[in-house]
């Protein structure tokens, strides 16, 4: 395989991501983005915590969908999600949902 076609490969993959998200994207009531993922989820807690004087988040999902390219799964029942890095939480509008 050359780097040509591998490149190809994963610019496809990538364009079947976006499509799927495209396509899935008016199931869900939260988008969700950390440092490693972006989530689209129907239910989003996050707790702020502190340990040995360090600040982290835990986040917990439900029904979720996950933006990753090389997982062959994305549709999740539960996530649980701990990072130091900062989160960002959005919920989405009803017309906002909407994929022209």
């Amino acid at each position: 395989m050359s780097a040509e076609d591998l490149e190809n490969y994963e610019t496809e993959l990538e364009l079947d991501l976006y499509r799927e998200y495209r396509d899935v994207v008016g199931l869900f009531s939260y988008v969700v983005e950390t440092e490693r993922r972006f989530y689209l989820a129907n239910h989003v807690d996050v707790q702020v915590r502190s340990a040995g004087g360090e600040v982290f988040f835990e986040l917990t999902l439900n029904d979720a969908w996950v933006w990753d390219v090389y997982r062959s799964a994305r549709f999740v029942k539960n996530v649980r999600v701990v990072t130091f890095k900062d989160v960002n939480v959005e919920e989405l509008a009803k017309r906002e949902l909407e994929v022209p």
